[in-house]
């Protein structure tokens, strides 16, 4: 437990409200920066994904707790597999054309305990051997809530004992890639099947299947447009953080549009526009156009 700590200079700030706008600054970033933070729970993790390629062998990922109450996490290693319509199962061996990372990388600590309002760094450090076959090899960092015990005598003694009672209790965990690539890599995306359905007769929802090549996985963002037969583009649509991982051929996407007014949503054209993040050099993937009717 740390005792408080005045900062010398024109404002004098205690280190517990430091600690405070560290996870302000934090929340700002996740929630205005490309390379996001990943949030679940009361569980805050920057960045989202890492990537070890080139001359990178380390990267630190900062956990921070938004909440008010002492959070335990236990940090560990599983391996998934990306189903079509881009969720994932739990798998112990890898799908063909599939290779694991976790041998290749360490990190530190691997349980972490988080005051309300505090931050702890994990770091990660790449440990490939000289030689390596050329490609993408990918694991999953796992970081799981421990569910915090109740104290002897402080259960509610008003229940009925004679009665049989279960008691649910949620834990929680996220889970964000940590890839590592070695060689040359590349890869190409088209965009195909793309249609527009509106559910409900209010929600308009747009479909469409990624087709991935190459030996490397593919991250990027979503803008959706629409122009109306006068020429007026409105910007309908914002996905951030849309993956298509190895081995995965094709990815089945759909995501709602935005109810702008004045967008009618059987005239005009839509425009799918798939780029990488905007932390790095802004690069199309993969475009597409739709025709309303």
């Amino acid at each position: 437990m740390y005792k408080s700590e005045q900062f010398t200079g024109p404002f004098k700030l205690t280190r517990a409200i430091f600690f405070q706008l560290s996870i302000f600054v934090l929340i700002l970033l996740a929630l205005f920066s490309a390379n996001e933070g990943l949030a679940q729970g009361n569980l805050l993790i920057m960045p989202r994904r890492v990537v070890f390629e080139g001359s990178k062998k380390s990267q630190e990922l900062t956990l921070a707790n938004t909440g008010t109450d002492t959070a335990q996490y236990i940090v560990s290693v599983v391996q998934m597999r990306m189903m079509e319509d881009g969720s994932f199962e739990q798998i112990t061996k890898p799908d063909s054309g599939q290779f694991f990372a976790d041998k290749y990388f360490r990190f530190f600590p691997r349980s972490v305990t988080l005051p309300p309002g505090q931050s702890q760094v994990i770091k990660m450090q790449l440990t490939k051997p000289a030689r390596m076959a050329s490609g993408e090899y990918r694991s999953h960092i796992y970081f799981r809530a421990v569910r915090r015990e109740t104290p002897l005598g402080d259960e509610n003694s008003k229940n009925d004992s004679t009665a049989l009672t279960v008691k649910l209790v949620p834990i929680f965990g996220i889970t964000i890639p940590a890839i590592v690539r070695v060689g040359e890599g590349s890869a190409k995306v088209s965009i195909s099947d793309v249609s527009v359905e509106v559910i409900n007769d209010t929600i308009p929802r747009l479909q469409l299947n990624f087709t991935r090549s190459g030996n490397i996985s593919v991250y990027g963002d979503i803008t959706v447009k629409h122009t109306s037969p006068d020429g007026k583009i409105s910007k309908v649509a914002t996905v951030k953080g849309v993956a298509v991982y190895t081995p995965n051929l094709l990815r089945k996407f759909q995501c709602n549009l935005d109810n702008v007014p004045g967008v009618d949503y059987h005239s005009g054209k839509l425009n799918i526009l798939y780029t990488t993040p905007e932390d790095v050099k802004a690069i199309t993937i993969a475009e597409a156009e739709l025709l309303l009717r």
